[in-house]
């Protein structure tokens, strides 16, 4: 449905002898637990895919072990932390909170700062976590993301739940399809579909579609054991013959391209960013991961100029192949 005017809702209102003045839409609430069969896309799309990345505020860092100064002091201490990490990549105009305590009216000993994009925060943190400010002030640094994640655990220790041993599916056994077709993946606006591709019919044979799949693209592995797709906060694959469950996720923000090695036992994930300061070099995250275990096995992080051989994507390729004879392992 289009959108209407405020004149034309009153003049259709007027028309069916409706009093929008009596009229309380905040009084309409569905009854606790019922939402009449009719799930929205987003919920839909959280519920199902359960991916678990970190969705914002991945643009803002927390500095602690600062120096505690009474309010005179305040704003010199400010510029100080300001021209520190103003050097970084670009604060936000309401981007720097440094909290007072409202006893003492002294500094907290910490400040939040958010930066326009998560890989200006991402390098704030390499690049200061650890500065000597002073002989009493080294400054520990953190994603609020992490940090976050830190005051979610628990205070006691509990044993882990050991689950029951569930056998998964085998991975390629659409390999072996008594038909001996093959598998191609089709994304158009929202929806992603995977098909059985048979030369002996004119119309392909669905296999599996899922709306909100990815945020940007899909790819197979390089055996087809695996469909990866891609995510604000990094990249996924799954796998079935006609299932497609999750099966692992990779954490990169801002990832722009991957890659699976010849064997299928790494990831390569690959991230640019063009700072806000054109004299700034481009930075570059390439992240190595073993596809099992999730794991990061290798990681460069940098000015483009300092990994020039990496700057076109094809290059990897030559990466891949010394993954694939065990040059990463030792």
């Amino acid at each position: 449905m289009g959108e209407i005017s405020l004149s034309e809702l009153e003049a259709r209102a007027n028309a069916a002898g409706i009093d929008l003045s009596q009229i309380d839409l905040d009084s309409i609430q569905l009854p606790p637990g019922d939402d009449f069969g009719i799930i929205s896309d987003d919920e839909d799309v959280y519920q199902e895919e359960q991916l678990d990345f970190d969705y914002g505020l991945g643009n803002t860092i927390v500095v602690d072990n600062l120096p505690v100064v009474p309010m005179e002091k305040f704003s010199k201490l400010e510029g100080v932390i300001r021209k520190i990490y103003g050097q970084i990549g670009v604060i936000k105009e309401d981007g720097f909170w440094m909290p007072v305590d409202p006893d003492t009216h002294k500094t907290l000993r910490y400040c939040f700062i958010e930066y326009n994009t998560p890989q200006e925060a991402e390098l704030a943190k390499e690049k200061t976590n650890g500065y000597k400010l002073d002989r009493a002030h080294i400054f520990a640094v953190n994603m609020i993301q992490d940090f976050n994640r830190f005051m979610k655990v628990p205070d006691e220790w509990a044993p882990p739940e050991i689950r029951p041993y569930v056998p998964g599916e085998n991975l390629q056994s659409w390999l072996a399809d008594e038909k001996a077709r093959d598998q191609f993946v089709i994304r158009a606006s929202s929806d992603t579909e995977v098909f059985w591709n048979d030369a002996r019919h004119l119309k392909p044979d669905p296999v599996y579609k899922r709306a909100y799949w990815t945020e940007s693209f899909v790819q197979w592995s390089s055996l087809g054991t695996y469909l990866a797709t891609v995510h604000r906060q990094g990249t996924a694959v799954w796998g079935g013959a006609s299932t497609f469950n999750q099966l692992m996720r990779y954490a990169h923000p801002q990832v722009k391209l991957i890659d699976f090695s010849p064997g299928e036992k790494y990831l390569v994930t690959y991230s640019g960013h063009e700072p806000s300061n054109p004299r700034d070099a481009n930075r570059v995250v390439i992240n190595i991961f073993d596809v099992r275990t999730g794991k990061v096995m290798r990681d460069f992080k940098g000015s483009a100029d300092e990994f020039c051989y990496w700057r076109n994507w094809w290059c990897c390729r030559s990466l891949l192949a010394c993954i694939q004879v065990g040059w990463w392992e030792g």
